[in-house]
């Protein structure tokens, strides 16, 4: 049996009338594609942000203490608190 390796879809990202218009001058000025320019830029912002959300990453597995209510309570978006006082859940044995 053979698979096929497909290449990655394409995704439209949404941008107001504003930042279009940035990213089309930026990119023209630049001599780049919108799409090369988005890429970049957002590689660079995350770059700028990384210990920011790596501190959020740490925040995150904090909470998750490997129990079934931690993965719950974070799936629902209530503190474990919050989860007890309607009724908790059972744990895995």
């Amino acid at each position: 049996m053979t698979t096929m390796d497909h290449a990655p879809r394409q995704i439209a990202v949404k941008v107001s009338p504003a930042g279009d218009k940035l990213i089309t001058s930026g990119a023209n000025y630049l001599h780049m594609s919108k799409k090369d320019l988005v890429e970049e830029a957002v590689r660079f912002y995350l770059d700028a942000r990384r210990e920011e959300m790596q501190a959020g990453m740490r925040e995150l597995l904090r909470e998750l203490d490997g129990t079934r209510a931690s993965r719950v309570a974070m799936l629902a978006g209530m503190t474990r608190e919050e989860l007890d006082s309607v009724g908790g859940v059972e744990e895995d044995d």
